[in-house]
């Protein structure tokens, strides 16, 4: 299957990609990896990357486009692939789709995280994390440290990151409906869109993508 993952900052989307892509048998491709891989290996494109990172400018979208086909094409991926974080806009939905019909290939499926906008901000405005270590992430109401701004795990300083901040999430969120959204609608045309609603455990989330994509128990 070739599936694309949609949703706003805090849907979940990295924790159902990878819990979806093993259920599936397939890679799970998000763009965050793209960078690092492509940057680490000292690819052109990550190089390309690279230089508009260190400069504080955005990555052109043809250089994330050209990233992205080029991780399509490896034979891990000839069996399908769960797209995370890409595509994020309509220039790229479109390019993705050229890419694919090129190789005689289509998406078989676009779902939609659906979380209310208060819960979003609820939940990454509530994140702790670890000075320590930032594998060790805590959460104001869902996952309370026995003592409060400390560590359960090494009793480290617990800390809310600028990005978390209440402000900065309401401008992601902005960004994602200016940005992103809209190729919501661009696949709605396509038939290809399934709205997943994304309160409750994690296991039940990934229970309804599954059933959703025909692959339910």
């Amino acid at each position: 299957m070739r599936i694309v993952l949609v949703g706003p900052p805090g849907a979940g989307k990295g924790t159902q990609a990878a819990y979806l892509a093993q259920n599936l048998g397939i890679p799970h491709i998000s763009t965050g990896d793209l960078f690092r891989a492509n940057i680490s290996q000292g690819t052109a494109l990550g190089k390309q990357a690279k230089s508009y990172m260190d400069a504080g400018n955005l990555v052109p979208d043809e250089v994330t486009i050209g990233m992205a086909k080029d991780r399509m094409e490896q034979p891990d991926a000839e069996g399908g692939f769960l797209l995370d974080g890409f595509p994020r806009n309509l220039k790229q939905a479109e390019a993705l789709d050229e890419n694919l019909k090129a190789a005689g290939l289509k998406l078989d499926a676009v779902l939609d995280l659906e979380v209310p906008e208060d819960e979003v901000v609820k939940r990454i405005a509530g994140r702790r994390i670890c000075r320590n270590d930032s594998s060790h992430v805590f959460h104001v109401a869902y996952k309370k440290p026995a003592q409060e701004g400390v560590c359960d795990v090494c009793g480290g300083e617990l800390y809310q990151r600028d990005d978390d901040r209440e402000e900065t999430v309401r401008k992601r969120l902005e960004v994602y409906h200016t940005e992103t959204e809209p190729i919501i609608d661009y696949y709605k045309a396509q038939d290809l869109v399934v709205t997943i609603p994304a309160l409750g455990a994690v296991e039940e989330v990934t229970q309804r993508a599954m059933a959703a994509l025909g692959r339910g128990e």
